[in-house]
């Protein structure tokens, strides 16, 4: 049983009752001033994190609550390695991922996983590549112009403008797919289910999963390749990824050897033609931080603790419920993902009836306000704001937030 410290809204509302003794006081007055403004439109939020990466910690949180027995010993030790097989073996169990499927730790965060992915198993096929926001074309920039995959199979790119879909059914069950489950720049997810994935398929789909995975359900039958990172829903550490393997994905590393293309060593997924099965039992390639491993273990056992992978995602479904009903009854707002069937539940961007430099001052004034932290949207988006909504953010501090961005909308607007 993980024993959570107190929110720090708990805390305010303690030393607020403490300094109410002396009512009318300067120093009463003050500490009012600091939590609402005098034109406040009601409560803040109790925790002001609404970051789409590094995400919000869970509630409750406490570094103190993490296990100090691995700190300071090798992660080649007995407890190293079971600290390591324990965060593998609960992520499979709580993803409900195929007992076949491989899981492992990896190196560089969601980008390592996706990019040892690419680097050992592209090449084999022609490839399609699915992008709609920055992530995914980068991917297609890395396997054109590093990997230089045209020269030797065809690349098809298929794309879209932020806030919309390619024609995902223009991809070929015959060649290898890559894509972005859910695209954190733009807001805008692929269909539940994956219909658009055959199931005979020969080529193998390689899923950028990272802002998906433990708020959307993942049809493991559609993917091959999966990878995320800590960081995001389940608001652990950086630098640590994720990456989940099908049979499938299996068979193409002890069968395919890039021609003329040198691996790294934090690169290399196979030896001699075998799969290194130690990267998926807690071997890692290389040192991780076991602090960060504790943090996500612990992050584990408060997902457990709200029902699991079915309790995260209802969290996140309520927290895009509470924003589509506020921009439903407000027409200077709108979803940069227009069609509610592809929006994201948790990087959820949105347009503002306001100038690019309106919106840099309405996200500095919810900043200066202590109301929303880095909710600016992304550098290569358009102009935009992007509220995180993952499971580890509170729905009453999303519904707090509401009546505080048509606050900031009206002060911006009126200046």
């Amino acid at each position: 049983m993980l024993r959570f410290a107190p929110r720090v809204a708990t805390r305010a509302a303690a030393a607020f009752q403490s300094s109410h003794v002396a009512a009318g006081s300067a120093a009463t007055q003050a500490l009012t001033a600091r939590w609402m403004s005098a034109a406040a439109p009601g409560p803040k939020p109790a925790n002001p994190e609404f970051s789409s990466g590094p995400c919000k910690k869970h509630p409750g949180y406490n570094i103190s609550n993490l296990p100090t027995a691995v700190f300071g010993r090798s992660h080649r030790s007995k407890l190293g390695k079971e600290r390591l097989a324990l965060a593998i073996n609960e992520t499979k169990r709580m993803l409900g991922i195929p007992e076949d499927y491989l899981v492992g730790i990896v190196p560089a965060s969601d980008t390592g996983a996706y990019e040892m992915a690419m680097w050992n198993m592209l090449g084999a096929k022609d490839i399609d590549i699915c992008h709609w926001e920055s992530f995914g074309k980068g991917w297609f920039a890395d396997a054109v112009s590093h990997l230089k995959l045209r020269d030797t199979v065809e690349v098809t790119e298929h794309t879209a403008g932020y806030g919309e879909l390619p024609d995902l059914t223009a991809t070929s069950k015959d060649r290898d797919i890559c894509f972005t489950f859910n695209g954190t720049t733009s807001g805008v997810r692929v269909p539940d289910g994956c219909d658009w994935i055959a199931d005979d398929r020969t080529g193998l789909t390689l899923c950028d999963a990272t802002s998906a995975v433990f708020a959307m359900n993942m049809p493991w039958e559609k993917l091959d390749v999966t990878t995320y990172s800590w960081q995001k829903v389940l608001g652990g550490e950086g630098a640590h990824g994720m990456l989940i393997l099908s049979p499938r994905a299996v068979e193409r590393l002890e069968t395919y050897t890039p021609e003329n293309r040198p691996l790294p060593k934090i690169f290399r997924l196979a030896k001699k033609g075998k799969i290194e099965a130690g990267i998926f039992k807690g071997a890692t390639i290389n040192t991780p931080s076991m602090m960060a491993v504790e943090d996500y273990i612990d992050a584990l056992a408060w997902a457990e603790s709200v029902g699991g992978n079915d309790g995260l995602i209802k969290i996140s479904n309520n927290n895009l419920a509470v924003v589509e009903k506020f921009v439903a009854e407000n027409d200077w707002i709108d979803f940069l993902a227009k069609d509610p069937a592809v929006r994201s539940n948790t990087s959820v961007c949105l347009t503002l009836d306001l100038s690019p430099e309106q919106i840099k001052a309405l996200v500095a004034l919810l900043e200066k306000e202590n109301v929303a932290l880095d909710i600016g949207g992304y550098r290569d988006a358009p102009p935009s704001i992007r509220i995180w909504c993952g499971a580890t953010v509170e729905t009453a501090d999303v519904e707090a937030l509401m009546p505080w961005l048509k606050w900031a909308f009206d002060e911006v607007k009126g200046n």
